[in-house]
């Protein structure tokens, strides 16, 4: 703890909370300069104009918010930003039903927020008393960007962020705060000419060098659309009863990134062991009990059954379904 006696030193510090960052279990920590971010700001209003963010109207919500972290936290000066690799290879043993990766275990919203909240504690504890709040997808904060910001990757063609180490099955945490620290460096990384993911995107949700259409995605249309899936998309589900990992799984980076090893979050035994079978006899009080905790509760128990009615239909003529 530093004392009114001893000077203050943003390199030192810096250090301490990647090094505890690590050992409570994050996968990466970078740590960037609070300012504000006009383009990223542009960028997300010429989306939402474009209409790309289908019903998720709370996107258009608090815009400004995004633009300067300063104004959730009131004289901020860093973002710490984390990463918790979930690149788990555990299989389902449904057929054809597919759940996201990031679905399949406790819901992570919750798991970064309370691990960020113990870096927080150890931050006023060990080192120096600071204000500051922790998110994780759940306030106006541009993630990838602060992420590239703080020197822990780069923004795909496919809209993830890419680590050069764990590719982009990773989820991402911020603690904003009122310190001084010693900021990392963006990294020199792009994706080249590939282009893998916007020519396997079941819906051609991704434009080359453009936006990605959130509308016409298949994790908006199984968990964020609550309504019917439209006739057009039900056909590419290709058995996504739970958000969609295609762009991912064909991308170069995840196929060499590092094994999945948090201790933080880890796949439901129950969600992967679950058949066809058992989904589809699943009623309201086993949705529940079972996943009370879990992602799937984002979508609940009428719309995952709905997902799973027109994933059995696709293929079938109208007479069939």
């Amino acid at each position: 703890m530093i004392t009114g006696n001893e000077k203050f030193d943003p390199r030192a510090a810096a250090a301490l909370i990647k090094e505890k960052a690590l050992e409570i279990g994050f996968s990466a920590c970078g740590i960037a300069r609070v300012h504000s971010l006009p383009d990223d700001s542009a960028y997300l209003d010429r989306w939402l104009q474009a209409g790309h963010h289908g019903k998720m109207g709370y996107l258009a919500n608090h815009v400004a918010l995004r633009n300067d972290p300063s104004v959730l936290v009131p004289g901020a000066k860093s973002v710490i930003v984390v990463l918790l690799n979930y690149a788990t290879d555990e299989p389902m043993q449904s057929h054809p039903f597919k759940i996201a990766r990031y679905a399949r275990g406790f819901d992570y919203h919750f798991v970064v927020r309370q691990f960020l909240d113990d870096l927080y504690r150890f931050i006023c504890k060990e080192i120096i008393p600071v204000e500051g709040r922790a998110f994780c997808d759940s306030a106006p904060v541009f993630e990838r960007r602060w992420a590239c910001e703080a020197g822990l990757g780069w923004i795909g063609m496919n809209h993830c962020l890419i680590h050069p180490q764990f590719g982009s099955f990773c989820f991402i945490g911020e603690l904003i705060v009122d310190l001084e620290l010693e900021y990392d460096k963006p990294l020199d990384g792009d994706c080249g000419n590939c282009g893998r993911c916007i020519q396997k995107c079941p819906t051609r949700a991704i434009e080359p060098h453009g936006f990605l259409k959130a509308d016409e995605c298949l994790s908006y249309h199984t968990v964020e659309q609550k309504g019917e899936i439209p006739e057009i998309y039900r056909s590419k589900l290709n058995g996504s009863v739970v958000g969609c990992d295609v762009c991912q799984d064909v991308c170069p980076w995840n196929r060499k990134a590092t094994a999945f090893t948090s201790v933080l979050w880890k796949p439901d035994a129950e969600i992967c062991s679950m058949s066809d079978e058992e989904w589809l006899a699943l009623d309201k009080a086993g949705f529940k009990r079972k996943f009370s905790k879990s992602s799937l509760s984002r979508l609940g128990y009428d719309k995952l059954m709905q997902n799973c009615r027109y994933v059995l239909n696709a293929g079938k003529t109208q007479e069939e379904a």
